[in-house]
C-alpha cells in the first residue's frame, strides 16, 4: 500500500499567515484553509489539536521568523553594527511577514494574551536595536532614542501612504537611516 503524502505543517502555517494578514484571526478558518489547500480537515488535525492550538502555532512561527530568524540572518551577514542596522532596513520592508505583523498588532488590541506576545517580540526587537546602536553611541539616552526611531520607522512605514514631492520612498528611507547612523 502506498504512503499518503501529508500536507506539511509549514504549508498550514503559511496559509494561516495569509488568512491572518487578509482578515485577522477571525479569517483563520480550518474549513476554508483545507479547501484552499485541497485537503481534508484530517490533514489539519494531524498537525494541530484544534483551532486555538493552530493560532498559537501561528504566533510561535511569527515570533520565530520575525525575531529569531531575522536577527540570526543579520548576525550571519556582517559584524559591523551600522551595517547590521542598514541590513535590517532593507530586510524588514521586503519581508512577507509585514502584513502578518500588522494583523497581529491589530489582534493584540483585543486580546490580552496576544498583546503579551507582541510586547515580548517588540522588546526582543528593541533590545536588539539597543545592542546595535550601543556599539557606536556612548550615550544611553541617544541609544534609546535612535532605537525607538528606527523601530517606529520600520513599523509605521508599512502604514504610511504619504508622498514625497522630490524623492521616492526608498530614497527618503535611506536618508532616514543615514541620520540614525550618523
Amino acid at each position: 500500500m502506498a504512503a499518503t503524502a501529508r500536507t506539511p505543517r509549514s504549508t498550514w502555517i503559511e496559509k494561516g499567515f495569509n488568512a491572518l494578514a487578509a482578515g485577522g484571526p477571525d479569517a483563520v478558518r480550518i474549513d476554508v484553509l483545507a479547501k484552499e489547500l485541497g485537503v481534508t480537515r484530517g490533514s489539519f488535525y494531524w498537525h494541530f489539536k484544534d483551532r486555538d492550538a493552530f493560532l498559537e502555532a501561528l504566533l510561535d512561527a511569527w515570533q520565530q521568523k520575525g525575531a529569531d530568524e531575522l536577527m540570526a540572518q543579520v548576525e550571519a551577514e556582517t559584524a559591523d553594527a551600522r551595517e547590521k542596522i542598514r541590513l535590517l532596513g532593507t530586510l524588514i520592508p521586503t519581508s512577507p511577514l509585514i502584513p502578518v505583523d500588522l494583523a497581529i498588532r491589530d489582534w493584540a488590541r483585543r486580546d490580552p494574551e496576544v498583546a503579551q506576545r507582541l510586547r515580548h517580540v517588540d522588546n526582543r526587537r528593541m533590545d536588539y536595536l539597543r545592542s546595535l546602536f550601543g556599539e557606536f553611541c556612548p550615550d544611553p539616552d541617544d541609544v534609546e532614542a535612535r532605537s525607538l526611531l528606527a523601530y517606529s520607522l520600520a513599523i509605521a512605514n508599512q502604514s504610511l501612504a504619504a508622498d514625497h514631492p522630490t524623492r521616492t520612498r526608498p530614497e527618503v528611507l535611506t536618508q532616514a537611516v543615514q541620520h540614525l547612523l550618523a
